[in-house]
């Protein structure tokens, strides 16, 4: 009787553990809604104080990081024209965790209608709320 309640206890704590949400999930629902310009569910994921950056190239070869509004992005995202495909393909993963603070770095490849467009890294990090994970940050850089 002893090892039933064992075995139903440590199930249980396996499912619970399980039901969390990792970093690396959530990266992966944040560019499931972006194809999808779910701007609903990108909102849902992301901390209400999210930072949004790229690191770019001046026309002088000068390093530059620009800082766009959240909310400016998801407006972009809605306005893509139905007509025009869009994807960004993630090459890897890696991820580094420490308490409620969390990196998620990716190495990317992005295509519009099926012609590579640019590639890059997007580095993001996140915070734990509860048993979620929010992305409060994201940068990228983008090389043609």
């Amino acid at each position: 009787m002893k090892k039933g309640v064992l075995y139903l206890f440590l199930l249980s704590i396996n499912f619970l553990i399980g039901q969390e949400i990792s970093p690396k999930k959530t990266i992966e629902d944040f560019f499931v809604a972006f194809h999808k310009k779910d701007t609903i569910v990108l909102r849902t994921i992301s901390h209400k104080e999210i930072v949004l950056q790229t690191i770019a190239k001046t026309k002088e070869g000068n390093n530059k990081v620009l800082t766009e509004n959240y909310t400016n992005f998801l407006k972009s995202i809605i306005a893509i024209p139905v007509e025009m495909k869009f994807e960004e393909k993630l090459l890897d993963y890696t991820v580094q965790i420490d308490g409620l603070l969390a990196h998620v770095w990716t190495p990317y490849e992005f295509y519009i209608n099926d012609k590579l467009s640019h590639k890059g890294v997007n580095s993001f990090t996140l915070v734990k709320e509860a048993d979620t994970w929010k992305i409060v940050h994201i940068i990228d850089t983008r090389h043609k």
